[in-house]
Order: C-alpha cells, then structure tokens, then sequence
C-alpha cells in the first residue's frame, strides 16, 4: 500500500500523521473542507508527494475523486469531542456516521483505518473495559462513532482502532482536549476548577496516534476486522490526578467543586493488551506530554477582545 487517503487530514491527528507518512515515503492525498483551517498542512506542499483536495466528505462526487487511485484510507474526518457534537448533533450524524456509509460505499473493499474512540464505552465503573465490553455511549459523539464502527465491521476489511482521549501538541493545536485544556488554564490563567474529580479517563499522546495509524498500514493483514483499544495502561488517571501532576511543576490555583457535574459523564478505565500483543506500544508517558504542553503555552495566544486583562 503506497497511496493513501488521509480523510480530514488538516485535523489535530492528520497534522501529526500526515508528514509522518510522508516522511516514510508513503503518497498522501488529504480531503479536507477545512472548517478548522489548513496552515497545519502548510509543510506538506514541499513534498511532491503530497497532495490536497478540499472536499467534503458527505458529497460522494468529492469522496468517489478522492479515493481515485489510492491503495488504502485512513478516516479521521469527524466533528471529535462532546462539546463539538453537542452543538451541532445534526452536523455531527451527518460527518461521523452517514458519510462513514457513504465513503464505504464507494471504498471498494480496500484496507481501510477507521478512528473511532473509548467514548463509546461511557460510563462503565468498577471495571476495566476490554474490546468485548458493552458499549454504552453517553454522548452524540460516542453514539455517532459506535454507529460507523459497527457499519464498517460488517462489511470487513477494516481495522478500528477505540482511542484514549487525546492530548499533546499538534500542528492544529486543540483545547478542548481534558489535559490540554487544564495545562492551559494553569499556565494562562493559573486558575482551575474540577467537577467530579475522581472521574477517571485514559489517555494518549497525538503523536502516539499517529504512530498507531502508521503501524495499522504496515501490519494491516494481522490487525484486519478486529477492534482495538489504543493507548497505555499506564495511563489510565482520574482528573484529580491529572490536577495535581501539572500543579507540580505550575503553580496554579486548584479547586475541586462538590457542587455541580461535568456535563460529559464518561467515566471509565480501559485494557490495551489486545493491541500491545501485536507488538505496538506507546512510547509518550504523561509526564513528558504535560511537559510539551507547558512548553508550548509559550506561543499560545487566545485573545478576548472584550477583556482588559
């Protein structure tokens, strides 16, 4: 497999993956409608090897011209996260789900990577989730990616990978992400307020997506028609843990409410030794990720014109 589509690659993990394919000497067309901007993409044109379309993924005139003469498909292109899909679930349905159906349609039966999420597990406490656990989506978001996983497993000749919740840098920085979004409360605002501490997440560096994605291309005829959880079993952590790492080396005001909820109810903590037994594991740890993030708040400028501080 040496051409492949990058489904919304000017993304948080398509800004990572992208050059990563390219620098191995992958061809990589990306189709992308850009609704978060493409500067992330910017480097890539210097590749002859590189190619962009800017299409939308639910019309099947720019899907059919996109998978023109490609070996294989990585499908990122998604409305990602609970906020997102809560404010536009309709927008959400079309792009997560019915345009997965659309592109299987038009796929032909080659290998295709499909970006799914632990989302889909909700809220299963008291346990650790493997790939045989029920799946219980308690958003729009985990809904809308378990409809598209359990289509595109009955038609086979998929790999789908559940991921942990992401954090880390990318190139299309991202803060709505849970890690990401408290490393820049602390450093920008050194104020911090948690509702339901004890809620526990696993979570995943986006470069270590990319990594995975990479590796389900090269290893694509072990991994295909099976699920697999993606990320660490050592980090697996409540958010309180997650606090109380950055206030470590930031120093912030940290205050855990005992009145109120997070509207996201996702609690849950996850098994990655399906996939760790094909060979592939993490290499970012938490410590150094934070690290990275804290780094990168330096250049991080969200501007509220209304405001004088």
């Amino acid at each position: 497999m040496k051409n492949i589509l990058v489904t919304g690659g000017a993304g948080y993990v398509g800004a990572c993956l992208v050059p990563m394919l390219l620098q191995r000497g992958y061809r990589v067309r990306v189709l992308d409608s850009l609704m978060y901007g493409g500067k992330a993409l910017l480097p890539c044109f210097a590749s002859d090897d590189f190619e962009f379309i800017k299409g939308d993924v639910r019309k099947i005139e720019d899907v059919r011209t996109a998978l023109q003469d490609m070996d294989a498909i990585i499908h990122l292109a998604a409305i990602v996260g609970f906020p997102a899909c809560k404010k536009n679930p309709q927008l959400a349905e079309e792009i997560n789900h019915q345009a997965t159906v659309l592109l299987e349609g038009l796929r032909h039966d080659r290998p295709l990577i499909f970006a799914s999420t632990g989302s889909n597990y909700g809220a299963l406490v008291g346990e650790v989730c493997n790939e045989e656990s029920p799946l219980n989506p308690l958003t729009i978001y985990g809904s809308t990616k378990t409809a598209a996983e359990q289509y595109l497993l009955k038609r086979g000749n998929v790999v789908v990978y559940r991921y942990a919740t992401a954090y880390g840098v990318s190139f299309r920085l991202r803060l709505d992400l849970l890690i990401n979004d408290f490393v820049y409360q602390a450093v920008k605002n050194r104020n911090l307020i948690i509702y339901e501490s004890s809620f526990k997440r696993t979570f995943i560096n986006v470069r270590d997506i990319a990594e995975s994605l990479v590796f389900a291309l090269e290893k694509f005829s072990t991994l295909r028609d099976q699920v697999y959880n993606v990320g660490s079993n050592e980090q697996n952590f409540s958010k309180e843990d997650i606090a109380k790492m950055i206030q470590k080396k930031v120093d912030y005001y940290l205050h855990f409410a005992e009145i109120g909820k997070d509207e996201d109810q996702r609690n849950y903590e996850v098994s990655y030794e399906k996939i760790n037994r094909t060979g592939y594991s993490t290499r970012i740890g938490i410590e150094a990720g934070i690290d990275e993030l804290i780094r990168a708040m330096a250049v991080v400028q969200v501007v509220n014109e209304f405001s004088n501080v």
